[in-house]
């Protein structure tokens, strides 16, 4: 077993495990910690638990301390040194005619590199522009080409719902999501109606897919004869949320509803599609 504490750098960015040394520390609780680009500022989102090796990955980085109010001035600083090479950096894309949208810039703690996030539909030779941008700044410099998800999490946003986005404000991680999943819950597979801002499929798509996964294995399909408490029918439609199963009896007049209890003593008649 292993002593960790659970980190974020960002305020929906992914959890990453450290060890807590010597510290007791408590959710809440900004460190300085190393990474494997150096020395950075998070925030406790995990306070200090004992996992299993394979739940983590060794070997375990250090929390070198407690943020202090001087830390914290830093973190500022950078935030606004930020601001500055932004601008300076959409200034030398222009100039240089790159096909490319700058998203967000980003300094390490420690200022030993400056990351510019960007967006492109293809592969962008930024060669020169790296040049300039390292002759300006005098350090590091890394461009890093992301997606339109990527960029919608940093940029943020009212979703479709109203909410603010999703994956901006609690998701760590993007889940798969598929076309399968909309059809599955009988949504309009209008793409506008089932699209984020990003243009991508919408991420809470993934959030209630298991139950429609389960309901489907329980309830038989649209179209099988089954039979049910008033004699033989044909399944015609399904609420999946509600485990209910909509049947057009034999004599062709009558279409009841039923509970999957109240066909649980009930064999199916055929497991073919009904003619």
């Amino acid at each position: 077993m292993h002593q960790v504490v659970g980190v974020r750098f960002k305020k929906a960015g992914k959890i990453y495990y450290f060890s807590p040394g010597t510290f007791q520390l408590e959710k809440g609780e900004t460190v300085i910690v190393e990474t494997s680009r150096g020395v950075e500022y998070g925030r406790v989102v995990i306070g200090t638990k004992s996992v299993g090796e394979n739940d983590v990955v060794l070997p375990l980085k250090q929390v070198i301390r407690i943020a202090t109010k001087k830390d914290k001035l830093t973190v500022q600083e950078n935030l606004d040194a930020a601001k500055k090479a932004f601008d300076v950096c959409t200034q030398k894309i222009t100039e240089h005619e790159l096909d490319m949208k700058l998203v967000d810039v980003e300094y390490t703690f420690d200022r030993n590199k400056v990351l510019f996030y960007f967006t492109a539909d293809g592969r962008i030779d930024f060669r020169e522009l790296v040049k300039d941008l390292a002759a300006i700044f005098r350090t590091r410099i890394e461009l890093r080409q992301i997606g339109v998800r990527d960029e919608a999490k940093m940029l943020g946003g009212i979703g479709p719902c109203g909410r603010v986005l999703c994956c901006s404000s609690f998701l760590g991680d993007f889940e798969p999501v598929s076309i399968k999943m909309a059809k599955d819950q009988n949504l309009s597979l209008n793409p506008a109606k089932i699209s984020g801002l990003c243009g991508r499929l919408m991420c809470c798509l993934k959030y209630e897919n298991d139950m429609y996964e389960s309901a489907k294995q329980e309830l038989p399909d649209v179209g099988k004869r089954i039979q049910t408490p008033h004699g033989k029918g044909k399944v015609i439609g399904l609420n999946l949320l509600e485990r209910l199963i909509q049947v057009e009896l034999s004599d062709g007049e009558r279409v009841l509803e039923f509970t999957m209890d109240e066909l649980m003593n009930k064999e199916v008649v055929s497991t073919e599609a009904a003619e």
